[in-house]
This record gives structure tokens, sequence and C-alpha cells, in this order.
């Protein structure tokens, strides 16, 4: 198992025990949802995170982190930072922010 599976595998754990997230797909793509909105997946070596303001600016701003590009084509999703698992201690704090940015798009 990858370093970034068992960062997702955490997140996942104590976000759908304590805040109502569930488990899903997007893109081909373990995701977390909450309220059918996704906020954070894994892909490949990374955790993904829908962030906005200054989470976002605070997530892009780590090293090797990067907007995320799911289909490889060059079209990265502004709103989506992915991460190497080396930022794993940040990830509680990176998905709580996803989700509280997700609960508002409802």
């Amino acid at each position: 198992m990858s370093d970034a599976q068992t960062e997702y595998d955490k997140l996942t754990k104590k976000l759908t025990a304590t805040a109502s997230a569930e488990p899903g797909q997007m893109f081909g793509k373990a995701c977390l949802k909450i309220n059918g909105k996704a906020f954070v997946a894994l892909h490949k070596e990374t955790v993904v995170f829908k962030l906005t303001g200054d989470e976002h600016a605070k997530a892009i701003a780590l090293e090797d982190a990067v907007l995320w590009d799911p289909s490889g084509k060059g079209r990265p999703m502004k709103e989506w930072v992915a991460l190497s698992a080396t930022h794993g201690k940040k990830f509680p704090v990176l998905a709580q922010a996803a989700l509280e940015y997700a609960q508002s798009l409802t």
C-alpha cells in the first residue's frame, strides 16, 4: 500500500465516522463526498483537496504541490490541489477546509 493510500485511508476513516462523509468515485478515482459533492480524492501517489481562498493559497505553496490534472492532458482543475504523502500531517486540516468548502456549495 502506498503512503498516499495510507493517508487517504486515515482521512476516510475519520471523516466517515465524524462528518457524515461518504466514500465514492470521481473520474474513476476514490474520493470522499459530502451531500454528493467531492472534496478529497486519491490519485496515484497524491491526496487531492478541493480548496478555496487562503487554504488553497497555503496548500499550493507547499513543496511539490500541483493543481490536479486528473486526465493528464494539461487541463488542471483550479480548485483542486494534489499533495504527496510527505505533507500528511497537514491533511486533516486541509480535509476539514475542503469539507467546509464543499458544504458551502450545496
